[in-house]
């Protein structure tokens, strides 16, 4: 009958039929518009490059260009009042129902398309079909699935059209600076959701993104998982994409006792890394050890300790700065851990310019760590000398 569609589908596959349809979409906008236009990641064969760019005309009618600014502009003022969608000024709710209507609004800014849409499709096709005709793309998705699937076609269609606004514009970019865990301590309130990135293709990894934004790769850990990073890897091994930058691997040399220049480098090259095991080697085990010590009156304050000792200072809410400074009261030696924090953060905040500078002030830090009288802490000073740029020669 006309009412189902020219493919007549039992229920079970049409629900297959949509979950396979969003998920290009979402894999559309995850390699095409974030990893690669935005952040030039990757490189993308052209006929994979304009499928991408068809079907999110037919499924989201956003511009590559619009996208692509309002995206590199979140990055370069995020979590400050001109971020087009920062939960910290806008409020979550907001964020979380109306993510869609910030994107547009931020994308008819005609300034922040000058400075943040460069190097966006300008072809003839992008002119006169793609930017000139957004809404035609979805009407004509419309019409396909009504075809395809008949009645139930416009929940297919209407499921099309939700999937980006209400996962991408609504839960990573709310959600993704509210609530889940951080990898690293970055300028920015960014969680990761969720350490499989399944639903929307690894943008649940949105910490590890934010402090790698040029990373073709959002999965940092051995436990994590980013589909789009497999998704880029078939596409590599078929010839139709490039990775051109993933995030810095740490490498460590063990036989490495001294200090130069390739130790300073290596340590700037991966300091966000060096300081996510500041925090599981040094700051760990001292609240444990404090928390132990401590009178039961104020053992109160240790809760969630590790956590506020190694979080950025700029993220910090007036409640919390009194609470490390009611903490380090307390106990001496999570002052001075956490001061040698600050200090290790400084370095490459005063002095990356400047290797020579940069060597001489790592230097000096692991020598005062080393004569702290604190345990985990000249541990943790004797491995930042075994960092290098360069893994572990191979014994022949």
């Amino acid at each position: 009958m006309w009412y189902n569609g020219l493919l007549d589908l039992a229920p079970w596959q049409l629900i297959l039929v949509i979950l396979v349809l969003t998920h290009v979409t979402i894999v559309s906008v995850t390699i095409y518009l974030h990893r690669y236009s935005a952040h030039r990641a990757l490189e993308l064969n052209p006929v994979l490059e304009h499928f991408f760019r068809f079907w999110l005309w037919l499924t989201t009618a956003m511009n590559t260009r619009e996208w692509t600014a309002v995206h590199r502009k979140h990055h370069a003022k995020c979590e400050t009042v001109d971020d087009p969608h920062s939960p910290r000024h806008k409020g979550l709710l907001t964020v979380l129902r109306r993510g869609a209507e910030l994107y547009r609004s931020e994308a008819k800014n005609p300034e922040t398309l000058r400075l943040y849409g460069k190097n966006c499709p300008d072809d003839w096709i992008e002119r006169r079909l793609y930017a000139r005709f957004p809404n035609a793309g979805i009407a004509l998705m419309a019409l396909l699935d009504l075809s395809l699937f008949g009645a139930l076609g416009l929940t297919v269609w209407g499921l099309q059209m939700l999937w980006i606004p209400l996962w991408a514009a609504g839960v990573v970019n709310g959600l993704g600076h509210a609530i889940g865990y951080r990898n690293f301590e970055c300028r920015d309130a960014s969680t990761n959701l969720l350490p499989w990135g399944l639903l929307i293709a690894g943008e649940e990894l949105h910490n590890n993104h934010h402090t790698y934004p040029n990373s073709a790769k959002l999965s940092v850990r051995k436990w994590e998982f980013d589909l789009g990073w497999a998704w880029i890897r078939l596409f590599g091994w078929l010839g139709l994409a490039k990775v051109k930058r993933v995030a810095p691997i740490a490498h460590r040399v063990a036989s490495k006792g001294h200090l130069d220049m390739d130790t300073a480098m290596a340590i700037l090259n991966n300091r966000f890394q060096v300081m996510a095991q500041y925090r599981k080697l040094v700051i760990a085990p001292l609240v444990q050890q404090e928390f132990v010590r401590a009178d039961v009156s104020v053992r109160h304050l240790f809760r969630r300790a590790k956590g506020l000792l190694a979080r950025e200072t700029s993220l910090l809410e007036a409640s919390q700065r009194a609470r490390i400074q009611s903490l380090l009261e307390q106990s001496q030696a999570l002052r001075v851990i956490y001061e040698r924090r600050l200090a290790l953060q400084q370095i490459w905040a005063r002095t990356s310019a400047n290797g020579h500078d940069m060597l001489v002030a790592i230097k000096d830090w692991i020598q005062e760590a080393e004569s702290s009288g604190i345990q985990s802490l000249h541990d943790f000073a004797a491995q930042l000398r075994t960092y290098s740029l360069r893994p572990a020669p191979l014994l022949a």
